[in-house]
């Protein structure tokens, strides 16, 4: 068996904006936590919790990072929300899979989910962030003028 590699956030995940960056760091030290569990052979019922745990964090990550990009008006905004439903839907499937049967908890598994996460930021949420510094920047331009 070999040990799942842990998440160390990095600036380069950054999208500027302290709060969802913050909630970025909160995944992460829950997925690490999840990998420390697996690896010490936790109670089932602690694994299950903490998939439970990943998927409501995920929601209010996803849904501050939903109303920062609706209220700015980002033009791909559905299909970015509809990416979050996939996580949701997987950490769900999950958290079911492993209640039936704590065997369904593979390295694999927990591997698939974080670095969807870890996709997810790097390939998705960096798409969004050129926009909100040029929106950034004319919201500023207005306030001077």
């Amino acid at each position: 068996m070999t040990d799942i590699e842990k998440i160390e956030w990095d600036p380069k995940y950054s999208v500027d904006i302290e709060e969802i960056d913050t909630h970025q760091k909160k995944m992460f030290d829950l997925f690490n936590q999840l990998i420390d569990m697996k690896q010490s052979k936790m109670e089932p019922k602690d694994c299950i919790n903490m998939i439970s745990e990943i998927n409501e964090y995920s929601k209010l990550y996803f849904s501050s990072e939903e109303k920062y990009l609706k209220r700015k008006g980002y033009p791909d905004f559905s299909d970015h929300a509809k990416a979050h439903r996939q996580f949701a839907r997987s950490s769900i499937s999950l958290r079911r899979e492993i209640s039936e049967d704590i065997e369904n908890l593979t390295d694999d598994v927990i591997e698939e989910l974080r670095n969807w996460l870890i996709h997810h930021i790097l390939h998705l949420d960096v798409l969004y962030v050129p926009f909100l510094r040029i929106n950034k920047y004319i919201e500023e331009s207005k306030k001077k003028n």
